[in-house]
């Protein structure tokens, strides 16, 4: 087997898009040895557009994944998957060639047309939502030379069209601030007196346009700051990322990455390949 590659490009979009997309990220790797990779829950929306074959997805693992619904394998060249709670196992040949575009939920209708609520546990193929734009955005990636064609391109034809009156209110803007910055948490009724809304209507807004209650957002941020955190290994234990992202204890933060990812930080970090359809950590991202 060759030694393996990974060629991995990163920016930021255009300025029109910057409200809604954090960065994109160009992939491109061979020579691995073929296997599961798993796709780890997040804050963001899954945004892929595979330039090398279909991405081979496997019915959703964890605690919270549903009885019914995504049974079977599915196969996808470009999609859109929404908040989860479940991790997604994807198999692989070793050698992966892409696109991921870091979407926040606050940006999914402006950008697709569609609220991120409307997308939560689903993976849904990119021309569904954007028909004959999706087409033209993939035809004209596959077309582009290099990573910065690419890039443009996305900038180019993701922002020739921005649905604004599909935009959340401000207070859901709000709330999925607040929730980003609180790494110890915040209670939902103090997050409800900070919004203006009564308890049941943030959490009933939430749902609709971002996909989840305050409770499992907030599960959602605990896991990605501790996945960064492990990642970056600038701690000495799991205990010290357990208390930095915002967990009790390190039995805490254990038991919610069996629940959400299926295994152990231990395991994971002993059987993580590089990032494809998650985020990569950034100094920044939380």
């Amino acid at each position: 087997m060759p030694d393996p590659v990974q060629d991995v490009a990163i920016r930021r979009p255009s300025p029109a898009l910057a409200p809604y997309i954090e960065r994109y990220i160009g992939y491109r790797m061979s020579g691995f040895p073929a296997g599961i990779h798993r796709g780890l829950p997040s804050r963001l929306l899954t945004f892929i557009i595979s330039l090398d074959g279909p991405v081979e997805m496997l019915p959703p693992v964890g605690a919270d994944a549903r009885p019914v619904g995504r049974t079977s394998v599915t196969s996808m060249d470009a999609f859109v998957g929404g908040l989860d709670l479940c991790m997604t196992p994807i198999r692989h040949n070793g050698r992966q060639h892409g696109i991921a575009i870091e979407l926040t939920p606050l940006g999914a209708g402006v950008v697709l047309g569609v609220p991120a609520g409307a997308l939560v546990r689903e993976v849904v193929p990119l021309t569904a939502l954007l028909g004959a734009r999706g087409r033209e955005l993939i035809g004209r990636l596959h077309d582009a030379a290099g990573w910065p064609a690419k890039f443009a391109v996305l900038d180019a034809v993701l922002g020739r069209t921005l649905h604004e009156r599909f935009a959340p209110a401000a207070e859901v803007a709000h709330a999925w601030s607040l929730l980003h910055d609180s790494p110890d948490g915040l209670d939902v009724a103090r997050l409800a007196r900070e919004v203006g809304w009564s308890r049941r209507t943030l959490s009933q807004r939430l749902r609709q346009d971002i996909g989840y209650p305050p409770r499992q957002l907030d599960r959602l941020f605990r896991f990605g700051r501790s996945r960064s955190l492990i990642q970056r290994g600038h701690l000495p234990t799991l205990t010290d990322v357990a208390l930095q992202a915002g967990y009790f204890d390190h039995a805490h933060l254990v038991h919610e990455w069996q629940k959400l990812a299926g295994c152990t930080p231990t395991e994971w970090l002993a059987e993580v390949l590089p990032p494809v359809q998650d985020e990569q950590p950034a100094p920044d991202q939380y």
